[in-house]
């Protein structure tokens, strides 16, 4: 069976989260390597052992384009066609504006008529039977789904799972023989200033390269403006990213992929964003096993005390629960009805300090920390509410794809 072969994509524990409501050119010249060979390394990424033997790598004057390579045969075109409401508009309107810049163009329907939208992506096959890792809003809602290889052959494709926290999909390509596949790398090895490579179809350009460097890591989705709370850390590089190149690997100078190609901020330049492979494998897993990813919900809307946000609270004329400028921890702005934490007895204006019995100072502190555990766990909260100190335990319910919020 396809899914027993994808068992290396295991890892332990459920990150997921608590529920909110709410390069210059002078820079790409290389004279030979850019950097001795790294030694023969091998590395967990939790239950899925990686083993990379760079000692017999040659990185010469050409090493980008050793690297794609190795690499490309595993990228793939995704075709998508959908059945929208005759109503939709032709901009796809309701769609965040980054997704609707990186998605590309995609024609609706004229009233009264039963044109399909039709967009386009990129992907990468991580098992040879077929499966391939792409971005929840390539295939979300698609009726149909080709895929184009780098040889030129066109297949069918099912989507096997899509999870919108991350913005990760996977997806079943039928093929009666076994497909090119990449070599996935390890994101927590990482750091700002390595060379990468960005592999896909940006603009309907196939097999497109272009190459960068990471520029920065851990991006959050509310500093890079992504419309509501993605459970990802970003890595952001300079490697031009377009329209087309979402879905498509991001790959280190080995050929290993190390990211998933994802977001542009309009109006940006030399600016682009990627989720890593560890949390990517991490997700894929999830949805090849049960075809969702199960998380952990209490139901708030979180925001940790900073001195900024402190004095945004002293100057809102709605704010009137008094917190002292020292105060350190997590405020609840909300609370939603009916939910773990409402029936635990949070309240909203309780700031708080921890979870589990370990320190928090911020609301993604807070998400992990429940996230860690399983649905239906208790966890001890430790909350601050007119002075006083006090504990309460909130059992744990499974996260719905669109909770009541």
């Amino acid at each position: 069976m396809w899914k027993q072969r994808l068992t290396w994509l295991a890892i332990s524990g459920f990150v997921a989260g608590v529920s909110f409501v709410a390069g210059s050119s002078s820079s790409r010249w290389v004279q030979g390597a850019p950097a001795p060979a790294a030694p023969e390394t091998s590395y967990q990424v939790s239950n899925a052992s990686i083993s990379t033997n760079r000692a017999a790598t040659a990185l010469g004057p050409n090493f980008i384009a050793d690297a794609v390579e190795k690499a490309s045969s595993g990228v793939v075109s995704i075709n998508i066609e959908k059945n929208a409401p005759a109503t939709r508009s032709r901009e796809n309107s309701e769609l965040p504006p980054f997704l609707r810049d990186f998605f590309g163009n995609r024609g609706g329907r004229t009233p009264g008529r039963q044109t399909p939208e039709r967009g386009q992506g990129s992907g990468f096959i991580i098992d040879s039977t077929g499966i391939l890792i792409t971005n929840d809003h390539v295939v979300d809602g698609a009726d149909k789904v080709t895929i184009l290889l780098k040889d030129g052959t066109s297949l069918k494709g099912k989507v096997l799972g899509v999870d919108p926290l991350t913005d990760i999909a996977v997806v079943r390509i039928q093929s009666d023989k076994p497909l090119p596949t990449v070599e996935m790398g390890d994101s927590a090895r990482l750091r700002p200033g390595e060379w990468v490579i960005a592999l896909g179809n940006p603009l309907g350009f196939s097999n497109t390269v272009t190459a960068g460097i990471v520029s920065a890591l851990n991006r959050s989705s509310s500093e890079i403006q992504i419309a509501g709370d993605k459970r990802v850390d970003f890595i952001q590089t300079d490697a031009a990213i377009n329209p087309g190149n979402s879905g498509g690997p991001l790959i280190n100078i080995y050929g290993e992929v190390i990211g998933i190609n994802t977001a542009i901020i309009s109006g940006a330049e030399g600016i682009g964003f990627a989720i890593p492979i560890n949390k990517a494998r991490e997700i894929a897993y999830k949805l090849i096993k049960d075809g969702k990813v199960i998380r952990p919900y209490v139901g708030v809307s979180m925001v940790g005390l900073t001195p900024e946000i402190l004095e945004q609270m002293k100057e809102d004329p709605d704010f009137k629960l008094p917190i002292p400028s020292t105060a350190k921890g997590v405020y609840v702005r909300e609370v939603v009805k009916g939910s773990p934490a409402e029936k635990g007895g949070v309240l909203k204006g309780d700031i708080i300090i921890a979870v589990d019995d370990k320190e928090v100072l911020d609301a993604r502190a807070v998400q992990d920390a429940v996230g860690n555990r399983k649905v239906g766990d208790p966890v001890a909260f430790t909350l601050l509410r007119d002075k006083q100190t006090k504990k309460l335990s909130i059992r744990t319910v499974e996260l719905q794809p669109t909770p009541t919020e």
